[in-house]
């Protein structure tokens, strides 16, 4: 459901902490600060800082560089076999929630580092200015969330879709924070900062944001961080959060054993589901034909693509911003026969090496520059951690991803008929805006 927050809190003053800057600690009720407890941590943002209305002049731009930097992360992804569900091969990642996680983290950013965190999320492509990123992701970030709500199925009948998205700032007590980067933070994302003790329960701390993750994602995403990921030099962990829930447009057929043949030629036997569609799309390119299986209400779809025998590696390495791009716009009206299988899984990554290939090596070494943040010790991002799961069957989908950044001290119109029965590419979008929110491959349907 659509989430619209009114964070409150006031402004705390500290002697040596200089103007400008925040400092966490518990809450009271004069005080203006939500005292959410231990396991929770206090919250503190800017005083009287509501959430922005949307700029419906920034979506387009927004759409667009998450889309670029969706193919970049996702063929960086792919390639490495980062994350890929044991052997099979699987992938299901959510660029468009790293997307955001790295926004809120380049809130904090200056110099040589912020320009490079800008080369890699297409800032460009969300105009000039100093708010235009935080602005343009706000923007898709409303749109997104109207989707969800009740919706006809084909059959005439009520059926909800969710799409929540939520984000949360976790903090070192007694850090003075910077009070423009928290204000950001609050206009533009929507969260305060909560208030951790890395430094003596970097545990209790972990466990913390993961029940946060885990409510969010309704229990898809049970475990973002392990106890590795925080230690005693964790000063702030950023993260996002992602859950959809869609009913298909029209529900397929009970699914059937049916012959799945793998990249290695190999078969298995898959649940194979059916379905006749009078409103999917339909689009062909060199190696491939791709299907959009719109979810209840029509905004919502995911697009499938099949590559011919043999040419999976080829298409899926082709497939660039140009390409996703065309792809999620491409789509011609269309009756069809889909067979398509079910398939559960999910990936669980480490991003911080395909984020140093993709452009930004800085914000990872001594010489990051996140004095936006705090001016009381350097930072640099230590851990980009992602995780996301989907799970289709004949009613729908539900797919969920969650991204923590944390800071440490640095140093046509035809009748078509579509067996999907090989190795697949997947994008579940927003139609209106061409924004892709999670995409993958499935190279093994019975892998778990």
């Amino acid at each position: 459901m659509r989430r619209r927050e009114v964070l409150r809190a006031a402004v705390l003053g500290a002697a040596g902490l200089g103007l400008g800057a925040l400092t966490g600690g518990c809450g009271d009720d004069d005080g203006g600060i939500v005292d959410y407890g231990p396991a929770e941590g206090d919250l503190m943002v800017a005083q009287n800082v509501a959430r922005t209305e949307a700029d419906t002049g920034a979506l387009a731009g927004a759409a667009g560089a998450v889309s670029g930097f969706t193919a970049d992360l996702y063929r960086r992804m792919a390639a490495a076999g980062a994350g890929s569900s044991g052997s099979s091969g699987n992938l299901v990642c959510s660029p468009y929630s790293v997307a955001v996680a790295l926004g809120m983290t380049r809130a904090g950013a200056a110099g040589r580092t912020a320009q490079e965190m800008d080369t890699v999320l297409h800032a460009a492509a969300f105009g000039s200015g100093p708010d235009a990123l935080p602005t343009g992701l706000n923007a898709l970030v409303l749109a997104l969330e109207s989707r969800a709500g009740t919706r006809k199925a084909d059959d005439g009948s009520k059926i909800e879709i969710f799409l929540d998205v939520a984000n949360s700032l976790w903090g070192q007590r007694q850090v003075p924070w910077e009070e423009p980067f928290l204000t950001t933070l609050a206009r533009y994302y929507g969260t305060g900062m909560r208030t951790v003790d890395f430094a003596t329960d970097a545990a209790g701390a972990a466990q913390a944001i993961n029940a946060w993750a885990a409510r969010q994602t309704h229990d898809r995403i049970p475990r973002l961080l392990s106890a590795g990921d925080l230690d005693a030099s964790t000063r702030l962990v950023l993260v996002n959060a992602l859950y959809l829930r869609a009913p298909w447009q029209k529900p397929f057929d009970d699914a059937r054993l049916a012959p799945f043949t793998r990249a290695d030629g190999s078969t298995v036997q898959a649940q194979l589901m059916a379905v006749t569609l009078t409103d999917g799309g339909y689009a062909t390119g060199p190696g491939w034909q791709a299907v959009d299986i719109p979810y209840a209400g029509g905004e919502l779809a995911m697009a499938v693509v099949l590559p011919d025998q043999g040419r999976f590696d080829a298409v899926e390495a082709a497939f660039d911003e140009a390409a996703l791009r065309g792809l999620l716009t491409g789509f011609q009206s269309a009756a069809m026969e889909l067979e398509l299988p079910r398939w559960t899984f999910r990936t669980h990554a480490a991003l911080n090496d395909l984020l140093v290939a993709l452009g930004m090596p800085t914000a990872f070494g001594d010489g990051a520059d996140f004095s936006g943040m705090t001016k009381a010790e350097a930072l640099q991002i230590s851990q980009v951690v992602h995780e996301a799961f989907i799970a289709v069957d004949e009613q729908g989908t539900e797919a969920a991803a969650a991204t923590a950044v944390v800071m440490a001290v640095s140093a046509i119109m035809t009748e078509v008929r579509v067996t999907v029965d090989r190795p697949f590419l997947f994008v579940i979008h927003d139609r209106a805006t061409a924004t892709p929110l999670f995409m993958g491959r499935v190279t093994d349907p019975t892998a778990a």
